[in-house]
């Protein structure tokens, strides 16, 4: 039996995604998304210095793509 993916395991297969030009993102967002409903919770934290594109914009365009696929998104405080 495989194990599913922790919160913090999406998490960073997401950080790994958006390194890689973003491959495979929404098959992680989806690993992401089933994670979180696991673990009860209702949004994804990521921390703004691991994004590859760390600014305003970036982290809008961000939240407005996970947000379309049912993933809420917030930034820890730099």
């Amino acid at each position: 039996m495989v194990s599913e993916p922790t919160v913090a395991d999406a998490i960073n297969r997401i950080y790994e995604s958006l390194q890689a030009d973003n491959a495979d993102i929404d098959l992680h967002i989806g690993n992401l998304k089933a994670a979180l409903t696991r673990a009860g919770l209702r949004e994804a934290v990521f921390d703004p210095a691991r994004l590859v594109h760390n600014n305003r914009s970036g982290r809008k365009l961000m939240q407005a793509y996970f947000r379309q696929r049912g993933v809420t998104v917030k930034f820890n405080a730099p």
